[in-house]
């Protein structure tokens, strides 16, 4: 018998053997119920940080107890494998996107299967594969096919001297280019989109659907999408036969309108802008090109715009107002225009303010008396209110006046009711070229062409120059761009964009049950019977558009005939950060490395300043990161575990604390000596009905730990108050008097299968340690049995005049009467009440009694 616990060999002996056992494979035994577990997968960096460590370990565990449960349980693991870095890698160290990829995967799967984590590992998908790219494409035919994928004209990030595209993460923060360092300019140019906004509202009204979702999620969400029911009213141009059409959820004040406001890329500015503004709106324009979308939004920014010098028509009024143009109006988000109402609008009053424009009182406060004037106003007046000086609608409600306006609207062609929704189409292409190919070829014939299916994956070419310059790799790369149509033979050219990432995250969950098939998608039977996820796990910074992409993919597959479901995860759990102890200069703002610090005394080791010392997330910029290889050389991977689990429940940040991982080492330590110590004895488990007080008291500890665990592990997931409950257990069996009873036998047995999910290799070793064959992991989880809850005695609390003065054990079924007696006749209470008299006694059952003297 072992008597020393050392987590490197045993971790090692154990992970060799998990898919020897069939503790890796997915279990299609239909007649169990089936359970899906589900981390988002992660991008190959190259190395695991101890956020990776926390999401994966919470799933594990999860899909661990499912399985002793008797759930059939699906847990895969893939990568996020395109995207930027790779061809940053490509540029900087001129190793080939794949190659750099494939090696960081490589790298990270050691990583992750030295974490005991029981993955599927059969089920492995990368999606700059080629066997999953097909299918991501075949994906965008399905979405091209049905008038859901279009191209238009939008704004890009371009840098002037490479001549290329930037994602938002090539823009330093003062608006350069990451590379070359011009100042980034905006540009129009062609782009793909998916039209999300046709399922804006099934995917606002199914959140109601997602009841295992935080709400937090579901209101960021719902925000997103943003919902906005209002009317699309026209201003017809003075001496155009044109109108601009804005969209508002305040018709109740288009009396108060005294301007127009047109994005300045929106089409109509070079038409309203009279000659003499012409320079000044075009330098204008070319100074907004180089904000960017944050910058021109920021509430904490002044508004800045110019009048065009041209004049609409307020159609409610019959006057003339004028048109500008201003930075914070985009052309992306609504009409690209909107009508300025500077008495009822924040932002207006303060840029009418600014610009000296007429503002309009048209709503005033049921309270007032006297109608209030422009002059008077220090702030917009935006609460509803009573109608003024808006024609036939005057004394209106406020409320009841948005409707009748636009039926008035209607009536006079002025506009019309509309709902519309903050929600963009999702542009999804990509000026790079580690991405899937998006799979069309145009055409001067035939327009854009589907790439035949037959033909598809169209494959990342291999001989491609990366120097950052000069557009997308692809597009410079003839022999591959020019083909002939598909259609008509006419010599064509492919399309050299490729997909946001965000398209190969939207899916990967459908195609895991199905990963190996060749001939298509996946096959739906299977896909329908494991989906949806049943717990799904992922940072908080996926919150939005990860999900929401996934749910729209979602459903446009089920009306594609695909899926026979409207949501893909049922559950979420969204993780809280590992954080790490930093140590800061508040002075010069310095983060300084731990290594450098006393941490009694933390100083600056240069200036001997103050260090501030706080927790924040691990990070290399700030020193304050744990490597997971680091602990688990010192602690091994079961104490990380522990750690991990135990520290913070999984939704909140967790304080990454040496002691406390040093504490739950401790603590493993102590199971390995309780469970060989007992092995040395040969006691063997039985059961028996005649228990001693010291055996039921065990025996209530066994099944207190069993019940509390079981409701931890469910619900709302509290790992760590169930790993409070297995060091509950074990101090009890440390402390219990009954060593060589059967029931200590169980209560150790029960220790092991309890620990099992948690740190899974020392528990096997246990395991095999106490004489048994199997796997710990492939035993049914124990169920509590209440008759071993009950108590036969409980502690009674002796007061005297209130005072507590000492206790004693009673049978717990006593009633009030008996519970006086027992309290009268103790020895507790005769020492202080002998020779006095008791005028009353106070009785609390299952309490206390307190004596009045």
């Amino acid at each position: 018998m072992e008597s020393r616990y050392t987590p490197a060999a045993i971790e090692e002996k154990w992970q060799k053997s998990w898919a020897e056992q069939g503790l890796d494979r997915t279990s299609e035994d239909k007649s169990k119920p089936k359970f899906y577990a589900l981390s988002m997968f992660p991008y190959p960096s190259g190395s695991l940080h101890m956020g990776h460590v926390r999401n994966y370990v919470i799933t594990d565990v999860i899909a661990r107890l499912k399985r002793m449960q008797g759930y059939r349980v699906l847990h895969p693991m893939g990568w996020d494998a395109f995207g930027l870095p790779a061809e940053n890698a490509a540029i900087e160290r001129g190793i080939a996107p794949a190659k750099w990829t494939y090696q960081n995967i490589a790298q990270m799967r050691s990583q992750l299967q030295r974490l005991g984590l029981s993955i599927d590992w059969e089920k492995e998908i990368a999606t700059c594969s080629p066997d999953y790219y097909k299918w991501t494409q075949w994906l965008f035919l399905q979405f091209f096919q049905a008038g859901l994928a279009y191209q238009k004209e939008a704004a890009v990030n371009w840098d002037p001297i490479d001549q290329t595209v930037l994602a938002n993460e090539q823009v330093d923060s003062e608006g350069r280019s990451w590379r070359s360092g011009a100042i980034v300019e905006r540009k129009l140019l062609r782009q793909w989109f998916l039209k999300i906004t046709d399922y804006a509202e099934q995917l606002l009204s199914d959140l109601d659907k997602l009841t295992g979702w935080p709400d937090r999620v579901k209101l960021m969400q719902a925000n997103w999408i943003g919902k906005s029911v209002g009317a699309y009213l026209e201003f017809p141009i003075v001496g155009l036969d044109e109108k601009i059409g804005v969209f508002t959820t305040r018709p109740d004040t288009v009396y108060g309108v005294t301007y127009v406001v047109l994005a300045p890329e929106h089409p109509l500015t070079p038409s309203v802008t009279t000659p003499e503004q012409k320079e000044a709106v075009e330098a204008f324009i070319q100074e907004v090109a180089n904000q960017s979308e944050l910058e021109r939004t920021a509430e904490d920014k002044p508004k800045r715009g110019i009048p065009t010098g041209g004049k609409a028509i307020n159609p409610f009024t019959g006057e003339e107002i004028p048109i500008w143009i201003a930075d914070y109006v985009l052309y992306e988000y609504g009409t690209g225009a909107v009508m300025g109402v500077p008495a009822h609008d924040t932002r207006d009053f303060q840029f009418a303010k600014q610009k000296n424009l007429p503002i309009q009182v048209v709503i005033v406060s049921p309270n007032d008396v006297e109608t209030l004037h422009a002059t008077s106003l220090q702030a917009a007046y935006t609460e509803p209110g009573i109608l003024i000086n808006s024609d036939s609608f005057n004394g209106m409600d406020s409320l009841q006046a948005k409707q009748a306006i636009v039926q008035y609207a209607e009536q006079q062609g002025y506009g019309k009711a509309r709902i519309q929704y903050r929600l963009r189409d999702w542009l999804i292409s990509r000026q790079r070229y580690w991405g899937a190919p998006i799979p069309i070829i145009h055409c001067p014939s035939c327009g854009s062409v589907a790439v035949p299916e037959k033909d598809l994956p169209v494959k990342l070419p291999e001989d491609v120059a990366f120097t950052g310059r000069g557009g997308s790799p692809l597009a410079q790369l003839d022999s591959w761009v020019n083909v002939p149509c598909p259609s008509c033979g006419t010599p064509a050219r492919r399309e050299t964009d490729t997909m946001d990432t965000f398209i190969d995250s939207s899916w990967y969950f459908l195609r895991f049950p199905d990963a190996r098939n060749e001939t298509e998608v996946f096959d739906s039977s299977q896909t329908n019977d494991w989906m949806a996820v049943d717990q799904y796990v992922g940072g908080i910074e996926h919150a939005i558009l990860h999900l929401l992409y996934s749910r729209f993919f979602t459903k446009v597959l089920r009306d594609r005939h695909l899926l026979n479901f409207d949501e893909p995860f049922q559950r979420l759990l969204t993780q809280g950060m590992v954080q790490g102890a930093t140590y800061k200069n508040p002075v010069t703002g310095k983060y300084i490395s731990p290594a450098q610090v006393n941490a009694a005394e933390p100083k600056d080791p240069e200036t001997g300043e103050a260090l501030e010392v706080f927790f924040e997330k691990m990070s290399k910029s700030k020193y304050n990161g744990v490597a997971p290889e680091d602990v688990i050389e010192n602690y091994g991977v079961d104490t990380a575990r522990m750690f991990i689990l135990f520290k913070a429940p999984p939704e909140k940040d967790l304080e990454w604390e040496q002691a406390d991982v040093e504490g739950q080492f401790r603590f493993l330590n102590r199971v390995w000596r309780l469970v060989t110590e007992f092995g040395t004895k040969g006691a063997s488990f039985t059961q028996t009905n005649n228990l001693s007080q010291p055996e039921k008291e065990l025996r209530r500890a066994i099944h207190t730990a069993i019940k509390e665990i079981t409701e931890d592990l469910e619900g709302e997931y509290q790992f760590n108050t169930a790993v409070s409950e297995l060091m509950k257990l074990s101090n009890a069996l440390a402390d219990a008097k009954c060593k060589a009873s059967p029931v200590y036998a169980e209560g150790i047995r029960a220790l092991i299968q309890l620990l099992a999910p948690f740190a899974p290799h020392i528990a096997e070793e246990l395991w095999h340690l106490d004489g048994n064959s199997d796997s710990v992991h492939q035993q049914t989880w124990l169920k509590y049995e209440p008759d071993a809850l009950v108590a036969d005695e409980i502690t009674l609390v002796i007061q005297i005049m209130g005072k507590t003065r000492g206790t004693i054990q009673v049978p717990a079924q006593a009633d009030k009467q008996a519970l006086e007696k027992y309290a009268r006749e103790s020895e507790v209470a005769q020492r202080h009440i002998e020779g006095k008299e008791i005028k009353k006694a106070i009785v609390v059952p299952g309490k206390l009694v307190n004596f009045v003297i």
